[in-house]
C-alpha cells in the first residue's frame, strides 16, 4: 500500500473523495492507516466491511471464537459454509475478497492486556466490538495507556449505545468513568435476553463512520459523548460524559 492513489483507487473511492472532509488527502490517510477491530461478532462484521470498502489500508481482526449457527442471525460476514471456522480467519478471507487493495490480518485469540499493549503501538484507531464488560474494561485501559482513540459500541434487546473516547486528549473521560470496573458479575447478555440483528448493523456502521472521521479529520463530534438509541421507538439521546475524579483508570 502506498500513499499514491492510482486510477482504480480514484474510481473506486470517488464518492467519498467528493466529500470535502475526506478529499484526496483523506483517502490517502485512510490508505496509510491501521485499524484494530476487537470482536468479530454482530458489531465487528459491519464495521469491518465498511472500513474495508472505504479503503482503510490495514485492518487487524481480533477474535478467538468460532462461527456458530446462532451467530448467523446478525453476524453478516459469515454463511453456513463458515460454521466451525475461526471468525477472524473467515472474516479475513471475506474482506480480502471484497477489496484486494488493502491488507487484512487475523489475530486469532481473545485480546489480553499484555498483547493489547503491544498491538496498540502499531494501530491508529481501535474499535471495541466485544460483548462483555471484562473485555471492554481491558481495551479501555490499554487504549488509555497508549493514548489511542477508542470507538466503543454495545447493544442488547432493542437498545444500543455508541461512544468515542479520544485518549489523545489528556482530560478525556474513559469507559470506566461511565461503567466502573467490577460490574461484570451483574451484566446482561444477548444469549440470555436476545438482540435485534439490524440494530447491531446500525451501530457497527456508525463505529466505522467515526473511525473514518477520526482518520481523515482527526476528531469526532462524539468524543466525550454517549449516544443512546431505542430501536423500538427510534428515540435517540446524547449525553455528555464527564471524567470521574474517582475513576480507577484515568483519575
Amino acid at each position: 500500500m502506498t500513499d499514491t492513489l492510482d486510477d482504480a483507487a480514484l474510481l473506486r473511492y470517488a464518492r467519498q473523495i467528493l466529500l470535502p472532509e475526506i478529499d484526496i488527502a483523506g483517502q490517502q490517510a485512510l490508505a496509510a492507516s491501521r485499524v484494530l477491530i476487537i470482536g468479530m461478532g454482530g458489531l465487528g462484521c459491519p464495521a469491518a466491511q465498511y472500513l474495508a470498502a472505504a479503503g482503510v489500508g490495514n485492518l487487524t481482526l481480533c477474535d478467538g471464537d468460532q462461527v456458530d449457527l446462532s451467530n448467523l442471525q446478525r453476524q453478516i460476514l459469515y454463511g453456513e459454509a463458515d460454521l466451525g471456522r475461526l471468525k477472524a480467519l473467515a472474516a479475513r478471507d471475506r474482506l480480502r475478497a471484497m477489496n484486494q487493495q488493502i491488507r487484512v490480518s487475523a489475530w486469532v485469540e481473545s485480546a489480553q492486556p499484555e498483547s493489547l499493549a503491544a498491538a496498540l503501538d502499531t494501530h491508529d484507531v481501535v474499535l471495541d466490538c466485544t460483548d462483555n464488560f471484562g473485555s471492554r474494561h481491558a481495551i479501555n485501559r490499554a487504549c488509555r495507556n497508549a493514548g489511542k482513540p477508542l470507538v466503543s459500541a454495545a447493544a442488547i434487546r432493542w437498545e444500543g449505545q455508541l461512544a468515542v473516547f479520544d485518549f489523545r486528549v489528556s482530560e478525556s473521560a474513559c469507559y470506566a468513568c461511565l461503567y466502573p470496573d467490577g460490574v461484570e458479575d451483574t451484566e446482561d447478555t444477548c444469549s440470555r435476553s436476545g438482540v435485534l440483528g439490524p440494530l447491531l448493523g446500525v451501530l457497527g456502521s456508525m463505529q466505522a463512520a467515526e473511525a473514518i472521521r477520526l482518520l481523515c479529520t482527526g476528531h469526532s463530534p462524539l468524543a466525550g459523548q454517549l449516544l443512546l438509541v431505542d430501536a423500538q421507538s427510534w428515540q435517540w439521546r446524547q449525553i455528555a460524559l464527564r471524567r470521574d475524579p474517582a475513576c480507577g483508570v484515568c483519575a
